[in-house]
């Protein structure tokens, strides 16, 4: 199988490539472990939080959008004081925060996924990608949808986190040409 560079020489990076990488998640459960995750990988490499990933899930209570939404200040110390995830302040306190807002997009939109979806008119966009230096860091499409997360009072989803969260789930298929990971057409259901 052919792969991206990127993620050639460690087996978690890998199979994170092989089996999650720019497919489409139509599950907000996911969408919402996805929101956490780039959120806390923020100034740390992709690798360091993918090998922090069953630590934030048990933490996280499964990313539970539902209970996480409802921690309070005795679930923030615990959470600020588990080895196990990034223990920054800030991205712990926006998380809950971001749990909250994640419901009330759930509310208006029916789903976050539907949210998401409507910023490309349901069309996942694949770009035609030759070298891994050709990827940009950030596009209009997440400057958009970076300011219309933060109108909503999402914390911590500047537009370089929101391109990462879009390749990671799906929106966008960042995959290099030749890489047998990349996806086909695919449309929103």
């Amino acid at each position: 199988m052919k792969k991206c560079d990127w993620c050639i020489g460690d087996e978690l990076y890998e199979k994170y490539h092989d089996e999650e990488w720019g497919k489409v998640v139509y599950d907000d459960k996911i969408l919402f472990e996805f929101l956490i995750l780039e959120s806390a990988q923020a100034g740390l490499s992709w690798l360091t939080i993918l090998k922090k990933r069953e630590n934030y899930r048990k933490a996280y209570d499964d990313f539970d959008y539902n209970i996480v939404a409802l921690y309070d200040e005795k679930k923030f110390e615990q959470l600020m004081n588990n080895k196990g995830i990034v223990r920054n302040k800030l991205k712990i306190r926006d998380s809950i925060n971001n749990a909250r807002r994640f419901l009330e997009v759930q509310n208006e939109f029916g789903s976050f996924y539907r949210y998401l979806w409507n910023f490309v008119e349901g069309k996942q966009i694949i770009n035609r990608v030759e070298k891994l230096e050709d990827v940009p860091a950030k596009t209009e499409l997440s400057d958009v949808i970076s300011k219309d997360m933060k109108k909503r009072g999402f914390k911590f989803i500047g537009t370089t986190i929101i391109y990462a969260y879009l390749q990671a789930v799906g929106v966008i298929d960042d995959h290099l040409e030749g890489c047998t990971a990349k996806q086909r057409d695919v449309a929103f259901r």
